[in-house]
């Protein structure tokens, strides 16, 4: 059988082309087109979207640290934005391949770096795979973010993130609140539908905050700009919440709230 080939998305064949995660999910469609929208725009700022070209969740996004969407100073590096290789595609490899196809393109460049989490978690890269691939350890910050690079230069800059993102407090100091960019495109349904109707059902206090900028996201409060949720200014969870997750994270917080358990 013949090996599944590479693809990079670019504006002639993004409208052909899947974008691999939610591609099936029919309550995310309008935040997959708008996604889509967003890669667009991206483009020209030299933001990369490769992937294995089958039905499924295996890719790479990433763009120069200076045009990314991430609060971190790591001039002349290149930024690993999103990083999957889900299901049957596991073990096989294809990380490791889309890693070298970002690494070639790094060449000249300080080297590449990337947001993890302090342990594995969902929704974001796997610190022991790029440990595996050479990449150290640069910052922290509150409560389980780290940042790892891989030096191509010798002479290369530590990269680290921004003062703004170390502390994991927001700027919405009463109640819930949720900050969301368009690069995932889960996040219009489950902040806008799904979260929303949580909140409301329980009548806890919601505001949500969308990223429609990358000045926005580089002075972010946490590291992770895709989706994140406060309470009364504090950082709670990078996870995306349906009811049920709701439930885990603000359990206590319902219990104070409304009489519901």
């Amino acid at each position: 059988m013949e090996a599944p080939e590479f693809l990079k998305l670019t504006h002639e064949n993004i409208g052909d082309e899947h974008i691999c995660c939610a591609f099936s999910d029919k309550k995310c469609a309008k935040g997959y087109q708008g996604k889509k929208e967003w890669l667009k725009n991206q483009f020209d700022e030299g933001f990369v979207f490769h992937k294995l070209n089958v039905r499924g969740k295996v890719f790479i996004e990433y763009a120069p640290a200076e045009k990314g969407w991430l609060p971190v100073d790591a001039p002349g590096y290149m930024l690993i934005h999103c990083f999957w290789v889900s299901g049957q595609y596991k073990d096989q490899g294809y990380g490791r391949q889309l890693l070298e196809h970002c690494l070639e393109a790094s060449q000249g460049m300080n080297g590449v770096v990337v947001v993890t989490g302090k342990d594995k978690m969902p929704f974001m890269s796997d610190k022991k795979f790029f440990q595996k691939q050479g990449f150290r350890q640069a910052d922290a910050a509150a409560p389980y973010f780290e940042l790892w690079y891989k030096p191509i230069k010798e002479d290369a800059p530590i990269p680290r993130f921004k003062d703004i993102a170390r502390n994991a407090r927001c700027d919405i100091e009463q109640g819930l609140a949720v900050y969301y960019s368009p690069a995932c495109p889960f996040n219009d349904y489950y902040v806008n539908v799904e979260l929303k109707q949580v909140a409301e059902k329980r009548g806890i206090p919601l505001t949500i905050k969308p990223i429609d900028s990358r000045e926005e996201a580089q002075n972010h409060f946490v590291p992770h700009t895709l989706y994140s949720v406060f309470y009364n200014g504090q950082f709670v969870t990078h996870h995306v919440l349906n009811e049920k997750y709701f439930l885990k994270y603000f359990r206590g917080l319902v219990r104070k709230l409304v009489n519901f358990f």
